[in-house]
């Protein structure tokens, strides 16, 4: 077997990556219809966007550490079943209201936020059980495999979709069969864990409950200038470049008029990137910070140059591009974290990890909306990669410093070090 595919030699992760991968195809189908849905509720508004994908990413910023902990306290496998569950209600109750007719936006609004509080305490859990399920030899593999699946999904998912809600009228009830479907995917993942084979898991200790559990994680991040460092290029990217579900959907309607079909085309292009950068962080042994920090620019980069794109092909051509850039970034950022945090430690710290990448969402979502409301849809992109671009640079800058500091050498030193 290829060395970029050896993780699926264990039964375990071929079974627990093909749940998740019928489920992620869902979750792709209803982030579409749901951005669909909105445009059709509230004529084409781009701040209800970002409301709605602030609502669904809110729970990221306030419940990330009490589900790191939870994560590290309860059995993973246990809790994550449970955590689908929790998504599949939302998308069933949404679904059916789109279907029946009687859906309205503020609907919209509270399901995105119980959807934003049961994948809240989902993501820590499912981040930190790929190193339960496979070895440590394999675990910067089976990362980036794992991102390769979502962005397969990533590729199917958004088509499928854009071309269902066109063939079924484009209205708001052909958005709720969509979404109705997503519900069922769940079926997906929990049926994978339920058989996942217990013996050959390399199941972690649970933490006994005591005080300052949640207080020792944030402490033990901030002695760690590698882990701040990549922390701080997620926030900025996470918050102000990583808005492709809203951006990519105002651009589509507003600045090239297009329509369902060619709105969720370009999520499949964005993932025909997603997933050449997925397969290739796969084959990599070793991650190094200075390739978060170079492809976090060179990300925001591209998005400033997509931003100013003169038609609808020459945008849909760059999204690949940023799709590749983005996935890089992102999973050389969670294969450092992971393999570079106390087993003990890694719930808490990747429910931080998450917090900060996602919870980032809420801040920046509503604000890019109202760019795009008054200075134009393009903005939305070209700020959102400004701003990328500034917060990575900072976060390095704060990095050499306290590494400066640390080894009692000029910051400027360690740049060509």
């Amino acid at each position: 077997m290829s060395p970029t595919f050896r993780s699926l030699r264990n039964p375990n992760y071929r079974l627990y990556a093909a749940g998740n991968l019928v489920s992620n195809v869902g979750t792709w189908m209803q982030r579409v219809a749901q951005d669909w849905l909105v445009l059709l509720l509230t004529a084409n508004s781009a701040a209800a966007i970002g409301i709605t994908t602030g609502l669904q990413f809110l729970p990221f910023l306030l419940l990330s550490p009490v589900a790191g902990l939870v994560a590290d306290r309860i059995p993973k496998r246990r809790l994550l079943q449970m955590t689908n569950i929790g998504m599949a209600a939302p998308a069933l109750v949404l679904g059916v209201l789109a279907i029946t007719g009687t859906v309205q936006i503020w609907h919209v609004y509270v399901l995105a936020l119980v959807l934003g509080v049961a994948s809240a305490f989902d993501a820590p859990a499912r981040q930190s059980f790929v190193s339960e399920i496979v070895d440590a030899d394999d675990l910067t593999n089976a990362v980036g495999l794992n991102s390769a699946g979502f962005n397969s999904a990533r590729l199917l998912g958004p088509a499928l979709a854009g071309v269902s809600i066109a063939l079924l009228g484009s209205g708001v009830v052909a958005t709720g069969w969509v979404i109705l479907l997503n519900a069922f995917t769940y079926i997906g993942p929990i049926v994978a864990l339920a058989r996942l084979d217990a013996s050959t898991l390399h199941v972690a200790d649970l933490v006994r409950r005591q005080p300052g559990q949640i207080r020792a994680g944030v402490s033990y991040v901030r002695q760690r200038p590698d882990l701040m460092l990549i922390l701080g290029i997620v926030f900025f990217a996470g918050t102000f470049g990583l808005n492709f579900q809203m951006t990519s959907a105002l651009m589509a309607t507003q600045v090239f008029d297009k329509g369902s079909a060619e709105f969720g085309m370009l999520g499949t292009f964005l993932a025909v990137g997603s997933l050449t950068g997925s397969l290739l962080a796969a084959s990599r042994t070793r991650v190094r910070h200075r390739l978060v920090v170079g492809a976090a620019v060179v990300f925001g980069l591209v998005e400033i140059v997509a931003g100013l794109a003169p038609s609808y092909l020459t945008f849909a051509l760059l999204c690949p591009v940023l799709g590749f850039l983005a996935l890089t970034m992102i999973t050389s950022a969670n294969a450092f974290m992971q393999l570079n945090t106390d087993a003990g430690m890694r719930g808490r710290v990747m429910a931080l990890y998450m917090m900060i990448f996602i919870g980032g969402t809420p801040l920046g979502a509503p604000v890019l909306g109202w760019v795009g409301e008054v200075f134009g849809a393009r903005w939305t992109l070209i700020g959102g990669g400004a701003m990328t671009v500034a917060g990575v640079l900072f976060a390095s800058a704060v990095y050499l410093r306290a590494k400066a500091q640390r080894e009692g050498r000029p910051a400027r030193d360690l740049v060509h070090a």
